[in-house]
């Protein structure tokens, strides 16, 4: 397995080399520039920041500079927030996107897959057909709309939440961004769980185990359940990725400087080296969750093999 992992790794390389790559020329090809004020600075200041930044090089000379500081693990200065490196951006922002993410991904795991065997189990009775009714409206709802109507019941008309901060970490700080993380990931998790439980439950194997009269809950939960999770297996780890990164829409409404606000600030504002920062960060994230759910899936499948 150690060979696999490592080949797998190995392999990951050209791949996030690649994205970088486009990235940089895209971002640089974009018209505007982080210093392109509203009102424009005088020439000499211009140039002045040019140079400290290297802007002023040819583009393909900056390119070399960036990488050679990629892979000495400096991401630079931010261009935006000037008192701080992108390094220094990210070991602030990065633990609360993750809290974050790992909250809701955790909560959609638990409910959606309770729902989706639910749903299951009870195949065309009201329970099934409300349970995909509700996960229907949770995937059709988008994150900024449900956020300010979560917000407006919660925090304004009841007032038992705060309707935005992150007040150190606070787990009523947490409840609303991580309900409205996880809502739409749990609609997702029930739909593929209920749909591969009923093909679970007419396998083979499974009419086996129930004709020697093992009880309900090894049947279910022991023999279906295991292979029906390997769908959802395959959908977490970009679903991870995506969610331990930081959610732009998110952070944004809820004012947690987390890695998704700083994107959006970066992209907004030409900050370079915060928005390739970011984007270094998630493509690593969604190969080393891609690897991780591999292993997994070979662990709940024994067929599969590190070939």
């Amino acid at each position: 397995m150690l060979t696999y992992v490592a080949r797998r790794l190995v392999g990951a390389i050209p791949t996030v080399f690649f994205i970088v790559t486009v990235a940089f020329f895209l971002i640089r090809i974009a018209p505007g520039g982080p210093f392109n004020l509203e009102r424009p600075l005088p020439d000499q200041v211009m140039a002045n920041l040019n140079a400290v930044y290297h802007l002023d090089e040819p583009l393909l000379t900056q390119y070399g500079l960036y990488l050679v500081n990629l892979l000495q693990g400096n991401f630079g200065p931010s261009f935006v927030y000037r008192d701080f490196s992108v390094g220094q951006l990210f070991a602030n922002g990065l633990p609360m996107s993750i809290q974050l993410g790992g909250s809701a991904l955790l909560l959609a795991l638990l409910v959606g897959t309770a729902a989706g065997v639910l749903a299951a189990m009870r195949q065309n009775t009201t329970a099934d057909h409300t349970i995909m009714a509700g996960a229907m409206v949770g995937l059709t709802i988008p994150n900024f709309v449900m956020a300010p109507v979560l917000s407006l019941i919660f925090a304004i008309w009841l007032g038992w939440l705060p309707a935005g901060g992150w007040g150190d970490g606070a787990l009523i700080n947490k409840a609303l961004p991580v309900l409205t993380l996880a809502l739409p990931q749990i609609a997702i998790i029930a739909r593929l769980t209920r749909g591969s439980m009923l093909e679970a439950l007419r396998s083979n194997h499974v009419r086996t185990a129930r004709a020697y009269g093992l009880p309900a809950f090894n049947v279910v939960v022991v023999h279906a359940l295991r292979g029906a999770m390997l769908p959802v297996i395959s959908y977490l780890g970009p679903a991870a990725a995506a969610l331990l990164t930081g959610s732009v829409v998110i952070e944004t409404i809820f004012g947690i400087p987390g890695v998704g606000r700083y994107f959006v600030q970066g992209a907004l504002n030409r900050d370079y080296t915060l928005v390739m920062g970011t984007v270094v960060l998630i493509s690593v994230f969604v190969v080393l969750f891609n690897l991780i759910v591999d292993l997994l899936y070979a662990w709940v499948d024994p067929k599969v093999r590190f070939d």
